[in-house]
């Protein structure tokens, strides 16, 4: 079981995809100094002023030119002198006037004009003052933007997931081989990485472990894997227990392969054969003390097996149990049950705690013979917790049962009230939403994840538990890295060293102790498929946005391997199982409320205006390019 510690471990099963400080878009513009379109004016109107003395001009200089006429002729004789004085005068009296007039339209015009000058003067004035304030307020609207910007771009991307305090089992159902690989992966490195444990039952048939027991010894940690039934007779599971909880241990094997039989009855009678060979003897001894309830003739020769005990204890095992009809039949189904486990423990030696450890049965035994081994694996486990000290939830180790359906529901009962009395966590993977998945995912210290689901009818059925269909946003992350490494778990643990990821060198096994995150990170990538195409995706991570995703029956079909989907008070969270996010730099150890309380998302401050007091006068991009050709066309 896993190495106890004093102090709470950490719970991650997943990371979550948020952006506490939103985009804070463009940039402020520069402000644009004022239209300078004024002086346009005044000479547009000086040259309708002077259009408008044009004709006087004109007037005058034909004045002066019968004027300069009159006198011309004179001297000619062409005419008279009196006529041509009298024309001069004329002229005179007539250009008077009009150079009065023009004189006082020049005046009124210089007057106009440095009227004009001052109002330009004031304006301009105004327009620097009203450009100064511009700038100021631009400043620090630009300086608040590059602080969002800078908050923006720093702040993390992927968040630890963890269940809520009081959380004692998480309750997952649906999935692929590779979303509970990557589960049992992350699960298992955030357990590490506070140097605790996890035991697996993996009754999947495949190696969705393998990920897992990879990266802990990549890391140092001992890890031990038993294949079932292979590793029987080196299981020291269920062995070395006292003989009331062993007959419980055997009593549920039966009941995983025969659910219509009394477990009370089969565990009485298991008890009366242990009360009689004691709770150290064999499972082959057990086996041939039923043989001998069932077969009353005390006929060694004609049966082998019964010769491991003597006629004495054979005698001693029927006065205990009887011999009557309904007894011998049971005991001979008890028999038949309990055989493939005949050589439990028989070449077991003593090993030291394996920081990870994982119990698996081959997919070649069949169905029948998996729920018995699982339900052989989850009870030795429950007698194991009941050994328990007690204490927080997580704080003492964590169980996963993958493919939780193959165990009888009593033995699950069994198992998550041990696990709450140890103080252990319990995962839980149910392949789809059966009955006995929906009956656990309600009910108080436990945690539903949902993941991808396998036909329409379990899909269905949990898009009526939902109630009102929620819309989450799935990133493209989750999308690439669950498809690419959709068939990368092997079909058994023997194929699932990988040359390529083995270390070069030994690697030495050390005791229980924390894992630096930075070292974890290594391990996740030198080890973990996961963390390999994790860290070749990384552009996705940034470029990738994420997309509206309904959790109707097509959207939990449709799920990414790695997608959990996690109904809550708020609303449902959509977080990815992928171990490898870890590699990611844009990812926390934080979770979203952590990050947002305790500093790990950048909040506003700094900046401010330059050394002298004054704030720049130009940030931001330019303003944007006027278009002169408009006050051009109002000129004209």
């Amino acid at each position: 079981m896993a190495v106890r510690s004093p102090r709470q471990r950490t719970v991650r099963i997943g990371w979550r995809h948020a952006v506490p400080v939103p985009d804070p878009g463009a940039p402020p513009r520069r402000p644009a100094p004022a239209d300078r379109t004024d002086a346009a004016r005044a000479s547009t109107r000086r040259g309708s002023e002077a259009a408008t003395d044009r004709p006087l001009k004109a007037a005058l200089c034909g004045l002066g030119a019968v004027a300069a006429l009159a006198l011309g002729l004179w001297p000619l004789r062409v005419l008279p002198g009196l006529l041509a004085f009298a024309a001069v005068l004329a002229c005179l009296a007539v250009a008077a006037p009009i150079v009065v007039a023009l004189l006082q339209s020049r005046a009124v015009a210089a007057e106009r004009a440095a009227r004009e000058r001052e109002r330009l003067a004031e304006r301009r004035r105004a327009d620097e003052e009203d450009l100064r304030r511009r700038q100021e307020e631009h400043a620090e609207e630009y300086r608040r933007w590059r602080v969002r910007r800078r908050a923006f771009e720093a702040q993390p991307r992927w968040y630890a997931f963890e269940p809520p305090a009081g959380v004692r089992a998480v309750v997952v159902v649906g999935g692929t081989d590779a979303g509970w690989s990557a589960l049992l992966t992350g699960l298992g490195a955030a357990r590490l990485a506070d140097g605790g444990g996890l035991s697996v039952v993996d009754l999947s048939g495949r190696a969705v472990a393998g990920d897992l027991v990879a990266l802990a010894r990549h890391c140092g940690a001992r890890a031990r894997v038993r294949v079932l039934p292979a590793d029987l007779p080196r299981l020291t599971l269920g062995t070395g227990l006292e003989a009331g909880e062993r007959a419980r241990t055997l009593a549920a094997v039966a009941a995983a392969a025969d659910p219509k039989s009394d477990a009370e009855r089969d565990r009485g009678l298991l008890e009366d054969v242990l009360g009689v060979l004691g709770a150290a003897a064999g499972t082959d001894a057990v086996l041939a003390a039923l043989r001998a309830v069932a077969a009353p003739d005390d006929d060694a020769h004609d049966d082998p097996s019964l010769e491991l005990l003597d006629a004495e204890r054979r005698a001693a095992v029927r006065a205990a149990c009887g011999t009557d009809r309904a007894t011998a039949d049971r005991a001979w189904e008890l028999e038949r049950h309990l055989a493939p486990f005949e050589g439990v423990g028989s070449r077991a030696e003593d090993e030291p705690p394996a920081q990870v450890s994982v119990l698996a049965t081959d997919r070649a035994a069949g169905e029948v013979a998996a729920r018995a081994y699982g339900a052989y694996a989850v009870a030795g486990l429950c007698r194991l917790l009941e050994r328990g000290e007690g204490g927080a939830p997580w704080s003492s180790g964590a169980v996963a049962v993958c493919g939780a359906d193959a165990v009888p529901a009593a033995e699950l009962d069994r198992l998550e009230e041990a696990a709450a009395r140890a103080g252990a966590g319990l995962v839980l993977v149910f392949p789809e939403a059966g009955d006995e998945a929906m009956a656990r995912v309600d009910g108080p210290g436990r945690m539903p994840v949902v993941m991808r689901q396998p036909g329409p009818r379990p899909a269905a059925r949990l898009a009526e538990w939902f109630g009102e269909v929620p819309e989450v946003r799935l990133h493209r992350l989750s999308e690439v890295i669950g498809e690419a490494l959709s068939g990368s778990v092997a079909d058994g643990y023997a194929e699932q060293e990988d040359p390529a990821r083995a270390a070069t060198v030994p690697t030495a096994v050390r005791a229980p102790a924390p894992v630096a995150p930075l070292d974890l990170v290594r391990h996740l990538r030198a080890a973990s498929a996961w963390g390999r195409a994790t860290a070749q995706a990384a552009p996705v991570d940034v470029d990738g946005d994420p997309r509206p995703l309904r959790a109707d029956v097509h959207g939990l079909r449709s799920l990414p391997p790695t997608a959990m989907l996690v109904p809550g008070e708020g609303g449902a969270v959509l977080a990815d199982a992928n171990p490898g996010i870890l590699t990611l730099a844009t990812a926390t150890l934080a979770t979203v409320e952590e990050g947002l309380l305790g500093g790990a998302v950048p909040v506003e401050g700094g900046g401010g205006p330059t050394d002298d007091g004054d704030p720049p006068a130009n940030l931001g991009p330019p303003p944007e390019r006027l278009d002169w050709r408009g006050e051009a066309d109002g000129a004209r």
